[in-house]
């Protein structure tokens, strides 16, 4: 009788744009101890992924890594298993992207190692029904999701034991089946644990095969695992024991497991990922009544299955940052696709700079910063803006391919977050911008092209599920737990911390409230500014590539409390857009006028114009604010005196001066956010909101206007 296979397959992924101190570490603590613990355990056979962005980094910072990855792949002991290049989610991004990922990859693998991948895996184990036919279009056999996608199609644990055939319109790609318990049992388990499980499920299924496909990250980068696996010896102790029992069980490569058997049947799949992934999507208020039944049912597994979250696309619901890039991507992706036929390909010069550009886009697509939960890197500044700094680059090549060498600045009216409403977006050779009128008239983003940066990319505070543990939230005393059940702190009273935003963090909101409001008000989100005029609906009243006019009507007494009901408080936002040399102007006008029979002689309040600018790092010397003489760190929270104010980042090579003409004095206070990772909660610096403020007496016969200014250029002079 053939031996119980054990198919284990190990995934490495480092993101686009994390630092390069983080991946070093994780190198040394976790990639290398694995390689060299498997190279002393020649009998251990297994799969081994890693994705494009942290080959390329092995490629560039340890060569010596992947030659001996690829004597383990001679040497018949490692199978590399291919996957989208760049890690994305593959359902996410268009058709002839998922292809492309795939065969980039794939390509990279036969080159470095010899042979082409037969099985590919999918980032963050995100499956949907379609996906079979991609996969099978660029050459993809066989795939790996967990036992949960398949319990939701209605099979037993008792039949994941093999692999299965899942079809979209006659395509059709091979699935294993990653069982939950084995991933919890590596490496959390004891050995003897892990041995019992796999001979209990060799006598249950004689000749069949238990799989578990997870992070090898967990073997050493994660917290406390490093001393558990390596200086322990968790893992030699697991693959000795392996071998040990070689007699009976065998541990071999994916590939070769699917080529010896046949499939179990066909299986039509729902879209799903990992257990945790479709608790972390749900809205906060649905997470935390699922978390509730799943806690009232944790000793009912037949129960359990049935209960299941939300399903991936659901980011982008629940964080509007997360939809911005993700139609950012389709937007630049769409302008690189439509423009295949076009000059892009008359000249080799051109056919190569698209090239570049369809690499900057497939770097962008890297899945890591459109989603949060333990994991996911929405929370990541460093994260968001590498990807936005890729479609940056990308969309300034496809727009000059389509422009060629005339200049221009142009207007495009199109619902750019498929949200239902229209949006507005500008491009010149210097700068792409977007303004949201549904969302208070707002500048949702705006990219300095000489740069390549985005200069809003914060990300609004709200309330998240997790939150609430902080309260009880102690540091570990170094049990070896799974990541996921673990609460640890970076530092002490985050709880003190948490503050919630009523709007977007985009730039030129406008703030009415009553006067008195100082900037500790500000800073606690304590000013209670009229809701309608910060996030109403605006009408558009002029819509050309150089201005917009905007405009909305709104009873006084939202501003002015007691103020008669039928006095209406008219408001018009004029944002002018113009290249000016090497940099760039935007401007944004208010006027504000008393209409209505029933308007006072005169009504007192405060604007304010708030702008969002995130430059990264909070308290480094070449990233700070400067006026009067004085630098401050980008973390400093206070007043100014005056009109204005430059931020300046230098590592980005940008700056931008703020001139809001007239005020009296600016605010400024740090956007902080605390998130949950890996590595406990931690407090992350989102960027800086800017409050010019004015005090108003504004009378019935007279119209207020005032204007503020963003002078956009390189930080650094030539």
């Amino acid at each position: 009788m053939s031996k119980f296979n054990l198919v284990l397959l190990i995934h490495a992924h480092q993101p686009v744009g994390n630092f390069d101190d983080v991946m070093e570490r994780t190198y040394e603590r976790s990639y290398l101890p694995f390689v060299e613990c498997l190279e002393r355990h020649p009998l251990v056979r297994l799969g081994l992924h890693y994705s494009g962005s942290l080959l390329e980094w092995l490629a560039e910072k340890h060569p010596e890594y992947l030659q001996r990855i690829g004597a383990l792949v001679a040497h018949g002991q490692v199978e590399i298993v291919g996957g989208g290049f760049y890690e994305p989610i593959l359902i996410a991004i268009p058709y002839e992207d998922r292809i492309e990922q795939i065969r980039r990859l794939g390509h990279f693998i036969e080159d470095r190692f010899g042979e082409w991948p037969s099985g590919a895996w999918l980032a963050e184990r995100v499956w949907e029904p379609q996906l079979p036919e991609a996969l099978a279009e660029a050459g993809v056999e066989y795939t790996l999701v967990d036992d949960s996608h398949f319990l939701m199609a209605g099979r037993e644990i008792s039949e994941l034991f093999g692999y299965y055939v899942a079809d979209e319109c006659g395509s059709t790609v091979k699935v294993i089946p990653g069982l939950q318990e084995l991933r919890y049992l590596l490496p959390f388990g004891s050995v003897e644990d892990v041995v019992a499980f796999l001979r209990r499920s060799a006598g249950e299924h004689p000749g069949g095969m238990a799989a578990m496909g997870d992070d090898m990250e967990k073997f050493g980068a994660w917290p406390h695992t490093y001393d558990h696996c390596f200086r322990d010896g968790w893992l030699d102790r697991f693959f000795s024991a392996m071998e040990a029992n070689h007699d009976w069980l065998e541990m071999v490569p994916p590939g070769e497991a699917l080529a010896s058997r046949a499939p179990l049947g066909r299986v039509d799949l729902p879209t799903a990922s990992y257990t945790e992934m479709m608790e972390w999507v749900l809205p906060t208020p649905a997470r935390q009544k699922f978390h509730a039944l799943l806690d009232e049912f944790s000793a009912r597994p037949d129960v359990r299955r049935f209960l299941r979250g939300g399903f991936w696309r659901g980011f982008f619901t629940k964080y509007a940052e997360a939809n911005l890039l993700h139609k950012k991507m389709l937007r630049v992706s769409s302008k690189l696709r439509e423009g295949k036929g076009r000059g892009s390909k008359k000249t080799a010069k051109g056919a190569l700079r698209r090239a570049k550009a369809i690499t900057h886009l497939m770097r962008s697509q890297c899945n890591d910063a459109y989603w949060h939960g333990i994991f996911g890197g929405l929370y990541s500044p460093h994260l968001r803006t590498e990807l936005w700094r890729e479609l940056i680059r990308a969309e300034t090549i496809a727009d000059s391919l389509h422009h060629g060498t005339k200049s221009y600045q142009t207007m495009t009216r199109l619902d750019f977050d498929a949200d239902g409403r229209e949006e507005i977006e500008i491009t010149a050779p210097k700068f792409a911008a977007i303004v949201k009128p549904s969302c208070g008239g707002t500048l949702e983003s705006l990219d300095f092209r000489p740069s390549a940066v985005t200069l809003i990319n914060s990300l609004q505070r709200r309330v998240e599920a997790y939150h609430s543990r902080l309260q009880n939230a102690a540091q570990s005393a170094g049990k070896v737990a799974s990541i996921h059940d673990q609460t640890l702190v970076k530092e002490p009273g985050l709880e003190k911390r948490l503050k919630y935003d009523r709007w977007a963090r985009n730039t030129f909101r406008l703030l009415l409230f009553a006067p008195g409001k100082t900037h500790a008000d500000f800073e606690a989100l304590r000013l209670d500014e009229s809701g309608e005029f910060a996030g109403g609906d605006y009408r558009i009243d002029q819509a050309a590539a150089e201005e917009i006019a905007l405009s909305l009507d709104a009873p006084l007494n939202q501003v002015v409390a007691g103020a008669d009901p039928g006095c209406v408080l008219g408001a018009v936002k004029v944002l002018h857009f113009e290249t000016r040399g090497e940099g760039v102007d935007v401007r944004c006008r208010i006027d504000l006028a008393l209409k209505g029979s029933a308007a006072p002689g005169t009504a007192q309040f405060t604007v304010g114009l708030e702008m969002v600018l995130n430059f990264l790092a909070p308290n480094v010397p070449d990233r700070y604010f400067e006026f009067a003489g004085v630098r401050q760190p980008l973390e400093w929270s206070g007043v100014v005196e005056g009109p204005r104010v430059r931020a300046v980042d230098e590592w980005q090579d940008v700056a931008v001066e703020i001139e809001a003409r007239g005020a009296h004095e600016l605010w400024i206070a740090p956007i902080e956010t605390v998130s949950e990772s890996e590595e406990g909660f931690e407090r992350v610096y989102q960027g800086s909101q800017i409050l010019g403020v004015w005090n108003v007496t504004l009378a019935a016969t007279e119209t207020w206007s005032a204007e503020t200014v963003l002078h956009v250029s390189k930080a650094r002079r030539a």
